[in-house]
């Protein structure tokens, strides 16, 4: 990416969110047929369903990009069918929803559950373990990219580097435990149907509405103090997440192939917070006593595949610096990465 200017507006982000990393048009591509993305109404799912549409229309495929969701928001769903998405309705979480829903030769799982677990167990691990089971059965043998998360390994030292995709997972609370069986059913498909699949392990993905800085962020604007028990993180512009996702479907395997994706540097909340209230003009006040481990991931792997990503950590932290300061809309949904015990 050679345009490092930062959106005025959000408009341009979602344009600057969707548009294709080098490599997304051919690998699409080589599916040979139309990619089917399932969760596509949520926060992630518009911007790489546009993506997909663009990089298609850049190597001149004619498939069609399906976008399947409940479609709660219907602005969501008309400017997606506006930018060329066919979109489809369909609550994934009713077995009966499935004898409508097309077929295609590449299909991007985003289905999942994560705000609200706590109280709300039963339907946690419905979405996230008998949903994927629904999917696995009805495209067998479909080419199939899974999005999950790195909250399966647990809280590695902040020394260590962060967790490889061939460190054994330590899920921590139900949320990630269903996560992980999410996993284990898709690959179970792989193994009983020889469905092609790839586990994208993901922490986490930045915008200016949503993520990590901009919680960071929105707490210092409050007035409110910045917890550091938590005491690093992985972050990298969604944009460059969703570029990797779309080509990882490339690398689906049987048994599976697990890429993590994240930013390459460990950096301390201490940091993020520090850099967003000078670029704010804000007081900054912290709270907790910075603990030896956390929630990290190795994305080495990706690197050596697909490039580091296009827009640099400093850059992203003033991007949000600016749209938080400038009272910029945001998402409303916290990631609540400073949880160590996996309550969400």
């Amino acid at each position: 990416m050679t345009h490092l200017r930062p959106p005025r507006d959000e408009a341009e982000l979602d344009d600057l969110l969707s548009r294709p990393g080098e490599g997304v048009g051919d690998a699409l591509d080589r599916l040979d047929g139309d990619v089917l993305i399932l969760g596509a109404g949520g926060k992630i799912g518009p911007t790489m369903a546009r993506m997909a549409r663009r990089a298609l229309d850049a190597v001149g495929s004619r498939a069609d990009v399906l976008a399947v969701s409940r479609w709660s928001d219907p602005e969501v769903r008309a400017e997606l069918e506006s930018h060329g998405v066919r979109t489809v309705a369909a609550d994934l979480a009713d077995p009966a929803s499935y004898g409508n829903l097309p077929d295609a030769a590449g299909l991007f799982f985003l289905t999942a559950m994560k705000f609200g677990t706590v109280g709300n167990e039963h339907r946690t691990w419905w979405t996230n373990t008998a949903i994927p089971a629904f999917v696995a059965d009805r495209w067998r043998g479909t080419p199939t990219m899974v999005y999950s998360t790195g909250n399966v390994y647990g809280l590695s030292p902040v020394s260590g580097g962060g967790s490889k995709e061939s460190d054994p997972p330590s899920p921590a609370g139900e949320y990630a435990q269903s996560c992980l069986g999410r996993e284990r059913v898709f690959s179970a498909a792989a193994h009983e149907w020889g469905t092609p699949t790839t586990v994208f392990r993901l922490n986490y993905a930045c915008e200016l509405r949503y993520g990590v800085i901009a919680d960071i962020a929105q707490t210092i604007m409050t007035g409110r103090a910045v917890d550091v028990t938590m005491p690093a993180v992985n972050v990298a512009w969604q944009g460059d997440i969703s570029s990797w996702a779309l080509r990882s479907i490339e690398l689906a395997s049987t048994p599976p192939a697990v890429l993590n994706a994240t930013g390459p540097e460990t950096v301390s909340v201490r940091t993020i917070a520090d850099r967003l209230a000078e670029r704010m003009g804000t007081a900054l006040e912290l709270t907790g006593t910075e603990a030896a481990d956390a929630l990290l991931s190795d994305a080495g792997a990706t690197f050596e595949r697909y490039g580091y990503p296009t827009v640099p950590l400093g850059t992203l932290i003033d991007w949000v610096a600016e749209w938080v300061g400038s009272g910029g809309r945001q998402l409303g949904k916290a990631t609540k990465f400073q949880q160590r015990v996996g309550q969400y």
